[in-house]
């Protein structure tokens, strides 16, 4: 894995410093990555659920509109 480095912009000086994060930082930027994964998988979970709810709800012969008013 390529190591991860911050860059640091002076607005004043227009000086550029680029440093390798800390092991604290990449400890944090892991938790972090970990965390919006279990995010995503949690959310593209429940849009699956509702999908087939959805599906199963029009074959009873109900339309959009009966759906949405649920």
């Amino acid at each position: 894995m390529s190591q991860l480095i911050h860059r640091i912009v002076d607005v004043e000086t227009n000086e550029i410093t680029d440093r390798p994060f800390t092991d604290e930082e990449l400890k944090q930027h892991q938790k972090d990555l970990t965390q919006s994964i279990l995010e995503i998988e949690e959310q593209t979970s429940k849009t699956v659920i509702r999908q087939s709810a959805l599906s199963k709800l029009i074959d009873l012969g109900l339309t959009e509109e009966e759906i949405a008013a649920l």
